[in-house]
């Protein structure tokens, strides 16, 4: 049988950027949706202490995701996103707490977290 960590690897980081390019583009085609049906009341009311409104939260997001999404993809950074990301997770979690949704947002942090400890290659010199 084909086996291979780099193929592997490729296949993981295409699957994950495809989630979070997804994700984060619709933000900026669909904000209201996002804004009212995954961001809490007191969310949003934190949030206008510092003068941020709901819709450039949800924006905000849609370009970290878009960037994790990016870097996932070229391979550019992407332990450091993964990292981000998994943050980033773990706080959506906490926000709105264990629902249906949390079972995808643990698989994303599985795929993450294997990118995050993924073994570099070998320097060729």
């Amino acid at each position: 049988m084909f086996t291979s960590s780099k193929v592997s690897g490729w296949i993981l980081r295409i699957g994950l950027a495809a989630v979070f390019l997804w994700f984060g583009a619709d933000k900026f085609i669909h904000p209201n949706y996002w804004l009212n049906a995954w961001v809490p009341d007191w969310a949003v009311s934190f949030l206008g202490r510092f003068k941020v409104t709901g819709s450039q939260f949800v924006y905000f997001n849609g370009v970290f995701e878009v960037i994790v999404g990016l870097s996932l993809l070229t391979n550019l950074f992407s332990k450091f996103f993964s990292f981000l990301a998994i943050l980033f997770l773990i706080s959506v979690i906490t926000m709105n707490g264990i629902n249906e949704i949390t079972v995808r947002d643990i698989g994303l942090i599985g795929g993450l977290g294997a990118i995050l400890f993924w073994p570099p290659r070998p320097r060729r010199f």
